[in-house]
């Protein structure tokens, strides 16, 4: 089925808010409408497999491992009317041209991946992405520490928050990362 118009849709929040989840939600409907669909991830992410797209609670779905955004377009499929991709945040801002085309073209892209970096500031393309969606839906996990609704990821060093000056990127999941409200958020400089 080809969509009458192309359009960007961008999930988002902090870790462990259901990111992925609803990802898959979303392609797994695309797939019961008789939809073509191809998912992609950021090579980097290799956490529950290269060749998949797999959320927290273990979900998952087939999906091409690139290096560069760069590389998405030549491996679409003519076929395909949905793109969807993972870890947004990890892909260079060429991210938002190609997101921008193939909505041009009448593609569906289905973008999820964090806003903000364990430092509470935006996270890479994110904004920018943000900005140029039709549809954006921010999820949120519930906090660790007080459970209220969480919107920060907090990334911990032998069980402390990570210093400001720490590098912005480091893959992991529940060994190095916790979900935060914006008062329970540290960040020592």
């Amino acid at each position: 089925m080809i969509h009458h118009s192309g359009r960007i849709e961008v999930i988002c929040g902090s870790m462990f808010c259901g990111k992925t989840e609803e990802l898959i939600r979303r392609v797994r409907r695309a797939i019961i409408a008789k939809q073509t669909v191809q998912a992609f991830k950021p090579i980097i992410d290799h956490r529950y497999g290269l060749e998949r797209v797999t959320s927290h609670d273990g979900q998952m779905i087939e999906a091409m491992p690139v290096a560069h955004a760069g590389e998405i377009p030549a491996l679409l499929s003519p076929k395909t009317t949905v793109v969807a991709i993972d870890e947004a945040q990890f892909f260079d801002a060429a991210i938002i041209p190609i997101a921008e085309d193939l909505a041009s073209r009448g593609i569906r892209v289905i973008c999820a991946g964090l806003d903000l970096d364990f430092r509470g500031e935006p996270f890479g393309p994110m904004p920018e992405l943000l900005a140029h969606a039709e549809e954006v839906t921010k999820l949120h996990a519930i906090c660790v520490v007080c459970g209220e609704q969480a919107s920060r990821t907090q990334r911990l060093v032998n069980g402390s928050p990570a210093r400001f000056d720490d590098p912005i990127i480091m893959i992991g999941a529940k060994e190095v990362y916790e979900a935060r409200c914006r008062e329970h958020h540290e960040i020592p400089r």
